[in-house]
């Protein structure tokens, strides 16, 4: 396939030719051999890898499955997601990774499978599967409960240092959280309990242990300023969720439970910040944490809703919209989902629109954005926290090389373990 005029993220205008799943050039005027499309000048960037998801199964089948979570994602420009292990059974022994890659055969798009950690977990079967990371790795208990001490974080983080796997950290300490908000029954109850300073704390002593380890962590979903700032001090990364980016405890009043996630939406000022470091370079990369949960489940008291929230197809057309609006860059867009993520865990074959990398690609028309609406999204969840909001969605979405999503269609079930190839 050959695809003309087409705008990079940096503003270039490129033919690109795919041979055999992979980019085999990328240049102006390239001979038109093949099926040519011709993309008229609309913007094309390298698919968005989401390290962050949870597609429910095995366990949880009806909030989501491997194909429509995968589904999902390809309809959003989401060319590779990597799966979170707090299913159930949880993803901590050979078995069970074995059970999550059955199932994860029913993907549209590439995906990495997490393995966890517990007091029960079996490091030297899990650490020797291909894994895409070890963790998110539990501070403090979130949905499956697996929330662990410290001295189980320093054996957990020695044992991945050995097996060059990669550590995420779900960074939250439970002795930081407000007891009195527990008399509450509001929305923002959740948000005043599980404090600011539960995360500050946390990111702090997970940092302390890799640096004294003298090695590296990824902080998963940051959702303070001061978080960011102690992650990106200590010399590690951190990514920042869509709902942290764009919502805030001002919006719980219209969504109630259903804007309950760990960790919760904070103030408007905190939001800002964090949105800041965003655009400014300070944070790493954009993950969805895509949660989903039913509607009859979400739609229950603060203290019995899940926690959680689904964004796999809205993270990457929302950040568009910033761009379109001119309040980030198209570049900045590009590394926040695709080159960053690919630098920092080890993927060479993607992240970028380069000779040799995956085709893993996403045409969009930057000039034709529209409403977020639950009707038009492919989670199983059926809802959304960004009803209403505009984004720039693609119009088709290729991995390695085959077109999985074109104008609402869907092609093959093309996903591969990229860990594993």
């Amino acid at each position: 396939m050959l695809i003309e005029n087409a705008t990079l993220a940096d503003g270039r205008v490129r033919d690109v030719r795919v041979s055999a799943g992979r980019i085999e050039a990328v240049d102006r005027d390239l001979a038109r051999d093949g099926t040519v499309r011709d993309a008229d000048g609309t913007l094309l960037l390298p698919g968005m890898i989401d390290a962050h998801v949870h597609f429910r199964e095995p366990g949880a089948s009806h909030k989501e499955t491997w194909t429509t979570g995968s589904k999902s994602a390809a309809a959003g420009g989401v060319t590779t997601v990597v799966d979170q292990p707090n299913t159930d059974p949880p993803t901590i022994t050979r078995h069970a990774f074995a059970e999550k890659f059955a199932l994860a055969q029913a993907s549209y798009v590439d995906f990495g499978l997490n393995g966890g950690v517990t007091p029960d977990w079996t490091p030297d079967e899990l650490l020797d599967r291909p894994l895409f990371a070890l963790g998110e790795v539990f501070l403090a208990d979130s949905t499956g409960n697996m929330g662990i001490d410290t001295q189980l974080f320093e054996s957990a983080l020695e044992r991945a240092t050995e097996h060059a796997v990669p550590v995420t950290v779900h960074a939250e300490d439970a002795t930081r959280f407000d007891e009195s908000a527990r008399q509450r029954e509001d929305a923002d109850a959740w948000s005043a309990y599980r404090t600011p300073e539960a995360e500050v704390a946390a990111v702090e002593r997970a940092c302390d242990v890799a640096t004294d380890l003298d090695t590296q962590i990824h902080i998963a979903h940051t959702s303070t300023p001061a978080g960011i700032d102690r992650a990106t001090d200590a010399g590690m990364t951190c990514e920042v969720t869509p709902h942290h980016m764009f919502l805030s405890r001002a919006d719980l009043e219209e969504l109630g439970t259903f804007g309950r996630m760990n960790p919760p939406l904070r103030s408007e000022d905190r939001r800002q910040a964090v949105y800041e470091r965003v655009v400014d370079g300070d944070v790493d990369l954009i993950a969805t944490d895509h949660a989903p949960h039913t509607q009859s489940e979400k739609d229950a008291g603060v203290w019995d809703a899940p926690s959680g929230v689904p964004g796999v197809e809205t993270a990457l057309p929302l950040l568009l919209e910033e761009a379109r609006a001119g309040r980030m860059s198209y570049e900045r867009v590009r590394d926040l989902t695709a080159a960053n993520p690919a630098r920092l865990f080890d993927l060479p074959r993607k992240g970028r629109i380069e000779a040799g990398r995956d085709a893993d690609l996403v045409l969009v028309d930057p000039d034709e954005p529209r409403e977020i609406t639950a009707e038009r999204l492919h989670s199983k969840c059926d809802w959304t926290p960004f009803e209403g909001r505009r984004g720039v969605f693609p119009e088709w979405t290729m991995v390695r090389g085959e077109i999985v999503y074109e104008n609402g269609e869907f092609g093959a079930k093309t996903g591969q373990n990229v860990r594993d190839r």
